[in-house]
């Protein structure tokens, strides 16, 4: 599903560049959440960035973006780890924990900053903020690629659904894919976002809800531990490809506006 990061990596991206306004960046976070607050994770990052450390009361987005304004000109990355794929975050330590506890955080690597959200009570958003260790350059994966990843994708969760009998089992399976697609939040994007950007994000939420239904057991039944890790197995791929083209396409999107802006 898309993801508060994405939102984060490609509004600062317009935002920064000059092609959009804070109180965009602002309206378009809040899909996720009511009400968001912000912390520094450690207090030497919290006196760099002029932000409340761990164990102050909390601040807004709006400083944030404050902080963020008064950093290098950097480039802003979507980063979606989990175990044994936490590439993109730059070696051990409190960041990495905390990015693939939340499983996605944003990267800033000019800046040295890393921003990991997790959902808190009552519709809160907790922001914390990370100095981050020396990055390697954070490589260019072509969006055709992940197109033609997505496409294989797709055809791969189709095949699993018919392999894992996900249809026969529950005859109503394309309408629990379309509900889980219509419960998928629709973030809004720049006027200016690219549409083969979009398209991607698009496709994914599609394969993501294909994955959402199959990784489910059916109705009143429950699978052994051999036909769960089985399921599991079949579906990892697939996971794997969206994860990736998801990363490229924020990626891909943020360049393009941040590229887009600076000409003009």
């Amino acid at each position: 599903m898309p993801s508060p990061s994405a939102t984060m990596v490609i509004w600062t991206s317009a935002w920064l560049r000059g092609s959009a306004a804070a109180d965009d960046v602002l309206d378009a976070l809040n899909i996720w959440a009511e009400a968001h607050e912000v912390r520094a994770a450690d207090d030497q990052t919290a006196a760099a960035l002029d932000l409340p450390g761990p164990n102050d009361s909390p601040t807004g987005l709006a400083m944030l973006l404050a902080a963020l304004r008064r950093c290098p000109e950097t480039n802003a990355h979507l980063v979606l780890p989990v175990a044994g794929d936490v590439r993109g975050l730059g070696g051990p330590g409190p960041f990495s924990e905390a990015a693939l506890l939340a499983g996605e955080a944003v990267v800033l690597p000019e800046a040295g900053i890393g921003l990991v959200p997790r959902p808190g009570p009552e519709g809160l958003m907790r922001w914390s903020v990370h100095d981050l260790p020396e990055m390697p350059p954070t490589p260019l994966h072509p969006i055709g690629e992940a197109e033609h990843g997505l496409a294989a994708a797709m055809r791969q969760a189709a095949t699993a659904l018919t392999e894992l009998g996900v249809a026969r089992k529950r005859p109503g399976v394309r309408e629990e894919i379309a509900a889980a697609l219509a419960n998928t939040p629709r973030p809004q994007w720049p006027e200016a976002m690219p549409q083969r950007a979009l398209r991607v994000l698009e496709r994914s939420a599609e394969v993501a809800a294909i994955l959402d239904v199959a990784s489910r057991d059916a109705p009143g039944g429950a699978l052994s531990a051999s036909a769960a890790r089985a399921r599991d197995e079949a579906l990892r791929p697939i996971y794997n490809a969206v994860r990736a083209a998801r990363m490229t396409a924020v990626d891909d999107a943020a360049r393009v506006l941040s590229d887009r802006a600076a000409r003009h």
